[in-house]
């Protein structure tokens, strides 16, 4: 019978697997390592997002019991001791760099100019248990963990990862990202820093923002409202207050400009932006554009289940994330290769179901039928397997 990949196989081929090796012979990642690489972790909790394996003893079991499929699959036996000792004592820091290898990758085929660049900023917490209390504690019954993300609206996709203590404010958080010159950055009130903005504008870049209801506008000038928008309600250019607190003077002396909106609730937004010549309407979309972070956050925790962690330590938890996020990419990357599916997250489905059924990710190109799955052992399989 001539070799054929599985479904899983294919997927992970996207992976820059140059990259990887680079990456861990940069980090000594595998030094003295005899039974489990850094490649085979990898593929281990790549295999263990896909499948909603609740633990990786899981894992353990179901590859041991579908041995043929995971030699095409290209995986080697897991132990669950060694792929938790992997997990707490392997460099978190090769998986976030392949994470950003991937998305440099991506961002050159997408062919953007710098100005037509959205960036939406946010954060996103995640519950941890109490055995991670020693490096997550929020508060006296509460620990958790931050993904802080950048995310671009226009490809799908994220283009930059932090991951923090939940305790860690955004705005601290967000002072360590990279700034893209000229690009457009949208986020919410977490945010709220006149130095950290002062440095997005010093950069030429456009800032789209949420200004507080206590914060006073020195009023210079009253824009004309447009004839077409009954929910822009305001369009004024003026300057926030010269002085911050103890007296320290506010390095964001530009004129700004408040668009205040009426939204469906009724709720009225002061839209804060330095850009003083759009239309209002467009500086409104653009803030509105920042709920696609948030269908984001939903759309990975619900489908690749991120809220249920297999280790306990930083490190484990930082690698768990980071290999969510690949995966996320992964996904998207094959997604794009077919038309028959439009819905993302029907293909993820399908993906899951079809694991390690022995045949290429071409058959969503051909026919928008679902194959027959892998036959499956027990219902133990069935449950980590199928949604």
């Amino acid at each position: 019978m001539p070799h054929q990949n599985t479904v899983f196989r294919d997927l992970v081929n996207r992976l820059p697997w140059g990259v990887l090796d680079r990456l861990v012979a940069e980090a000594r990642a595998d030094a003295g390592v005899r039974r489990l690489s850094t490649k085979d972790q990898l593929l281990a909790m790549i295999f263990a997002q896909l499948s909603e394996a609740r633990s990786l003893r899981d894992v353990e079991a179901v590859l041991e019991s579908q041995a043929s499929q995971r030699y095409h699959a290209g995986m080697r036996p897991v132990r669950r001791s060694t792929l938790a000792d992997a997990n707490l004592r392997r460099p978190a820091a090769v998986f976030a760099g392949l994470f950003a290898a991937m998305v440099a990758r991506a961002g050159r085929h997408l062919r953007r100019t710098v100005g037509e660049c959205v960036h939406l900023i946010d954060s996103t917490s995640m519950r941890l248990n109490q055995l991670s209390a020693s490096w997550s504690r929020f508060s006296a019954d509460v620990c958790g963990v931050k993904a802080h993300i950048i995310y671009d609206p226009d490809a799908g996709r994220p283009v930059y990862l932090a991951i923090t203590p939940a305790r860690v404010n955004d705005i601290t958080a967000a002072k360590e990202m990279p700034i893209q010159d000229g690009a457009t950055y949208v986020f919410d009130l977490g945010y709220y820093d006149y130095g950290w903005w002062a440095r997005l504008d010093a950069a030429d870049c456009r800032i789209v923002t949420r200004l507080k209801s206590n914060t006073p506008l020195a009023v210079i000038e009253t824009l004309p409202l447009p004839p077409d928008n009954s929910a822009i309600l305001s369009d004024r250019i003026g300057y926030l207050p010269e002085r911050m607190t103890k007296n320290r003077r506010n390095p964001m002396g530009n004129p700004v400009r408040e668009v205040r909106v009426r939204i469906d609730t009724g709720k009225v937004l002061r839209i804060l932006t330095n850009d003083l010549d759009a239309p209002a309407s467009e500086i409104a979309d653009l803030y509105k554009r920042r709920w696609q972070i948030e269908l984001f956050f939903r759309w990975v925790k619900q489908t690749l289940k991120i809220g249920h962690f297999y280790g306990t330590s930083e490190n484990a938890v930082r690698i768990q994330i980071a290999v969510a996020l690949i995966v996320f990419l992964l996904i998207k990357m094959a997604h794009a290769t077919q038309r028959t599916i439009p819905s993302l997250t029907t293909f993820a489905r399908l993906l899951r179901a079809n694991l390690m059924h022995r045949k290429r990710l071409d058959w969503l190109r051909r026919t928008g039928a679902e194959p027959d799955p892998v036959p499956l052992q027990n219902s133990r399989q069935m449950a980590i397997l199928w949604t």
